[in-house]
């Protein structure tokens, strides 16, 4: 199958504002009504709740009823890529959700021959919805939005996530590096909310050594679309496997890379 026409992006991306609206509204209710006995564990620190599973359902079920040609790659229930397929997180910042903490976000992502078209994150809890269509720019609520112009790591904040994938020492490492540059550095459990904050300027950068792509694309390209620069991580054949992530804004992107050693363009 070739590279959709526009006017097949644009179906596509409006689909996938109403799914991720509808979705959003149950994971909303949910976490109102959520109690101990619905959380479960995939493995250490790895939360997963019934929501997780309603909410992936739902966008399958609709998904598959108005694309049935496309693939799906999802979270919880797999797939596969092919030349056109939609990426799922239900809910990102599973973790936050289930610990009663309104940080988390439903994610929806569609890449077109390893190139990711447009992008979809939605926190129902503060009723943002943040898009990003390529070579189109990126939204919050239908208004532009751009990268912080900080001007030095003195007065930044950055993200960095956290991944049992790879070793502490490894995320140690680029935690020094940025304090010793003079940046807060903080961590919010939610990393497609992280890398919408960065592309509206709340953040200055995030990084993290590991991230599977339900979890960054969507985000990636949000970045992208506001001016800022990440790693092209979609250019490696296992990028469905997933790898590690930078997404900041212009003026620090180059000395994050340094010292987190994860490439970007020069």
């Amino acid at each position: 199958m070739s590279l959709l026409t526009d006017t097949c992006l644009d179906k596509r991306l409006k689909a996938a504002i109403d799914i991720v609206h509808e979705a959003g509204a149950i994971a909303l209710a949910a976490f109102n009504a959520m109690s101990p006995e619905k959380i479960a564990f995939k493995g250490p620190q790895d939360f997963l709740t019934e929501t997780d599973i309603e909410v992936e359902t739902l966008i399958r079920q609709r998904l598959n009823k108005a694309f049935p040609e496309d693939g799906i790659l999802a979270e919880e229930s797999g797939g596969e890529v092919q030349t056109n397929t939609w990426i799922i997180d239900p809910i990102d910042g599973t973790a936050n959700f289930a610990r009663g903490i309104p940080h988390f976000c439903i994610v929806l992502g569609f890449v077109s021959q390893n190139k990711t078209q447009f992008g979809v994150i939605f926190d129902p809890c503060h009723n943002e919805m943040f898009i990003a269509q390529a070579g189109n720019g990126a939204t919050l609520n239908g208004e532009a939005i751009t990268v912080a112009s900080t001007p030095c790591f003195s007065s930044a904040n950055l993200e960095l996530g956290w991944s049992q994938r790879v070793p502490n020492e490894r995320y140690l490492q680029s935690l020094q590096g940025f304090l010793e540059l003079g940046a807060n550095v903080r961590r919010s459990a939610c990393g497609a909310l992280a890398l919408a904050y960065v592309a509206v300027g709340r953040t200055d950068g995030y990084v993290e050594h590991h991230m599977n792509p339900w979890d960054c694309l969507a985000g990636m390209l949000l970045v992208k679309e506001a001016g800022g620069i990440s790693n092209a991580f979609t250019d490696s054949p296992d990028w469905p496997q997933g790898g590690a992530v930078l997404a900041a804004s212009p003026q620090f992107a180059y000395a994050i890379a340094d010292i987190t050693a994860i490439t970007i363009d020069k």
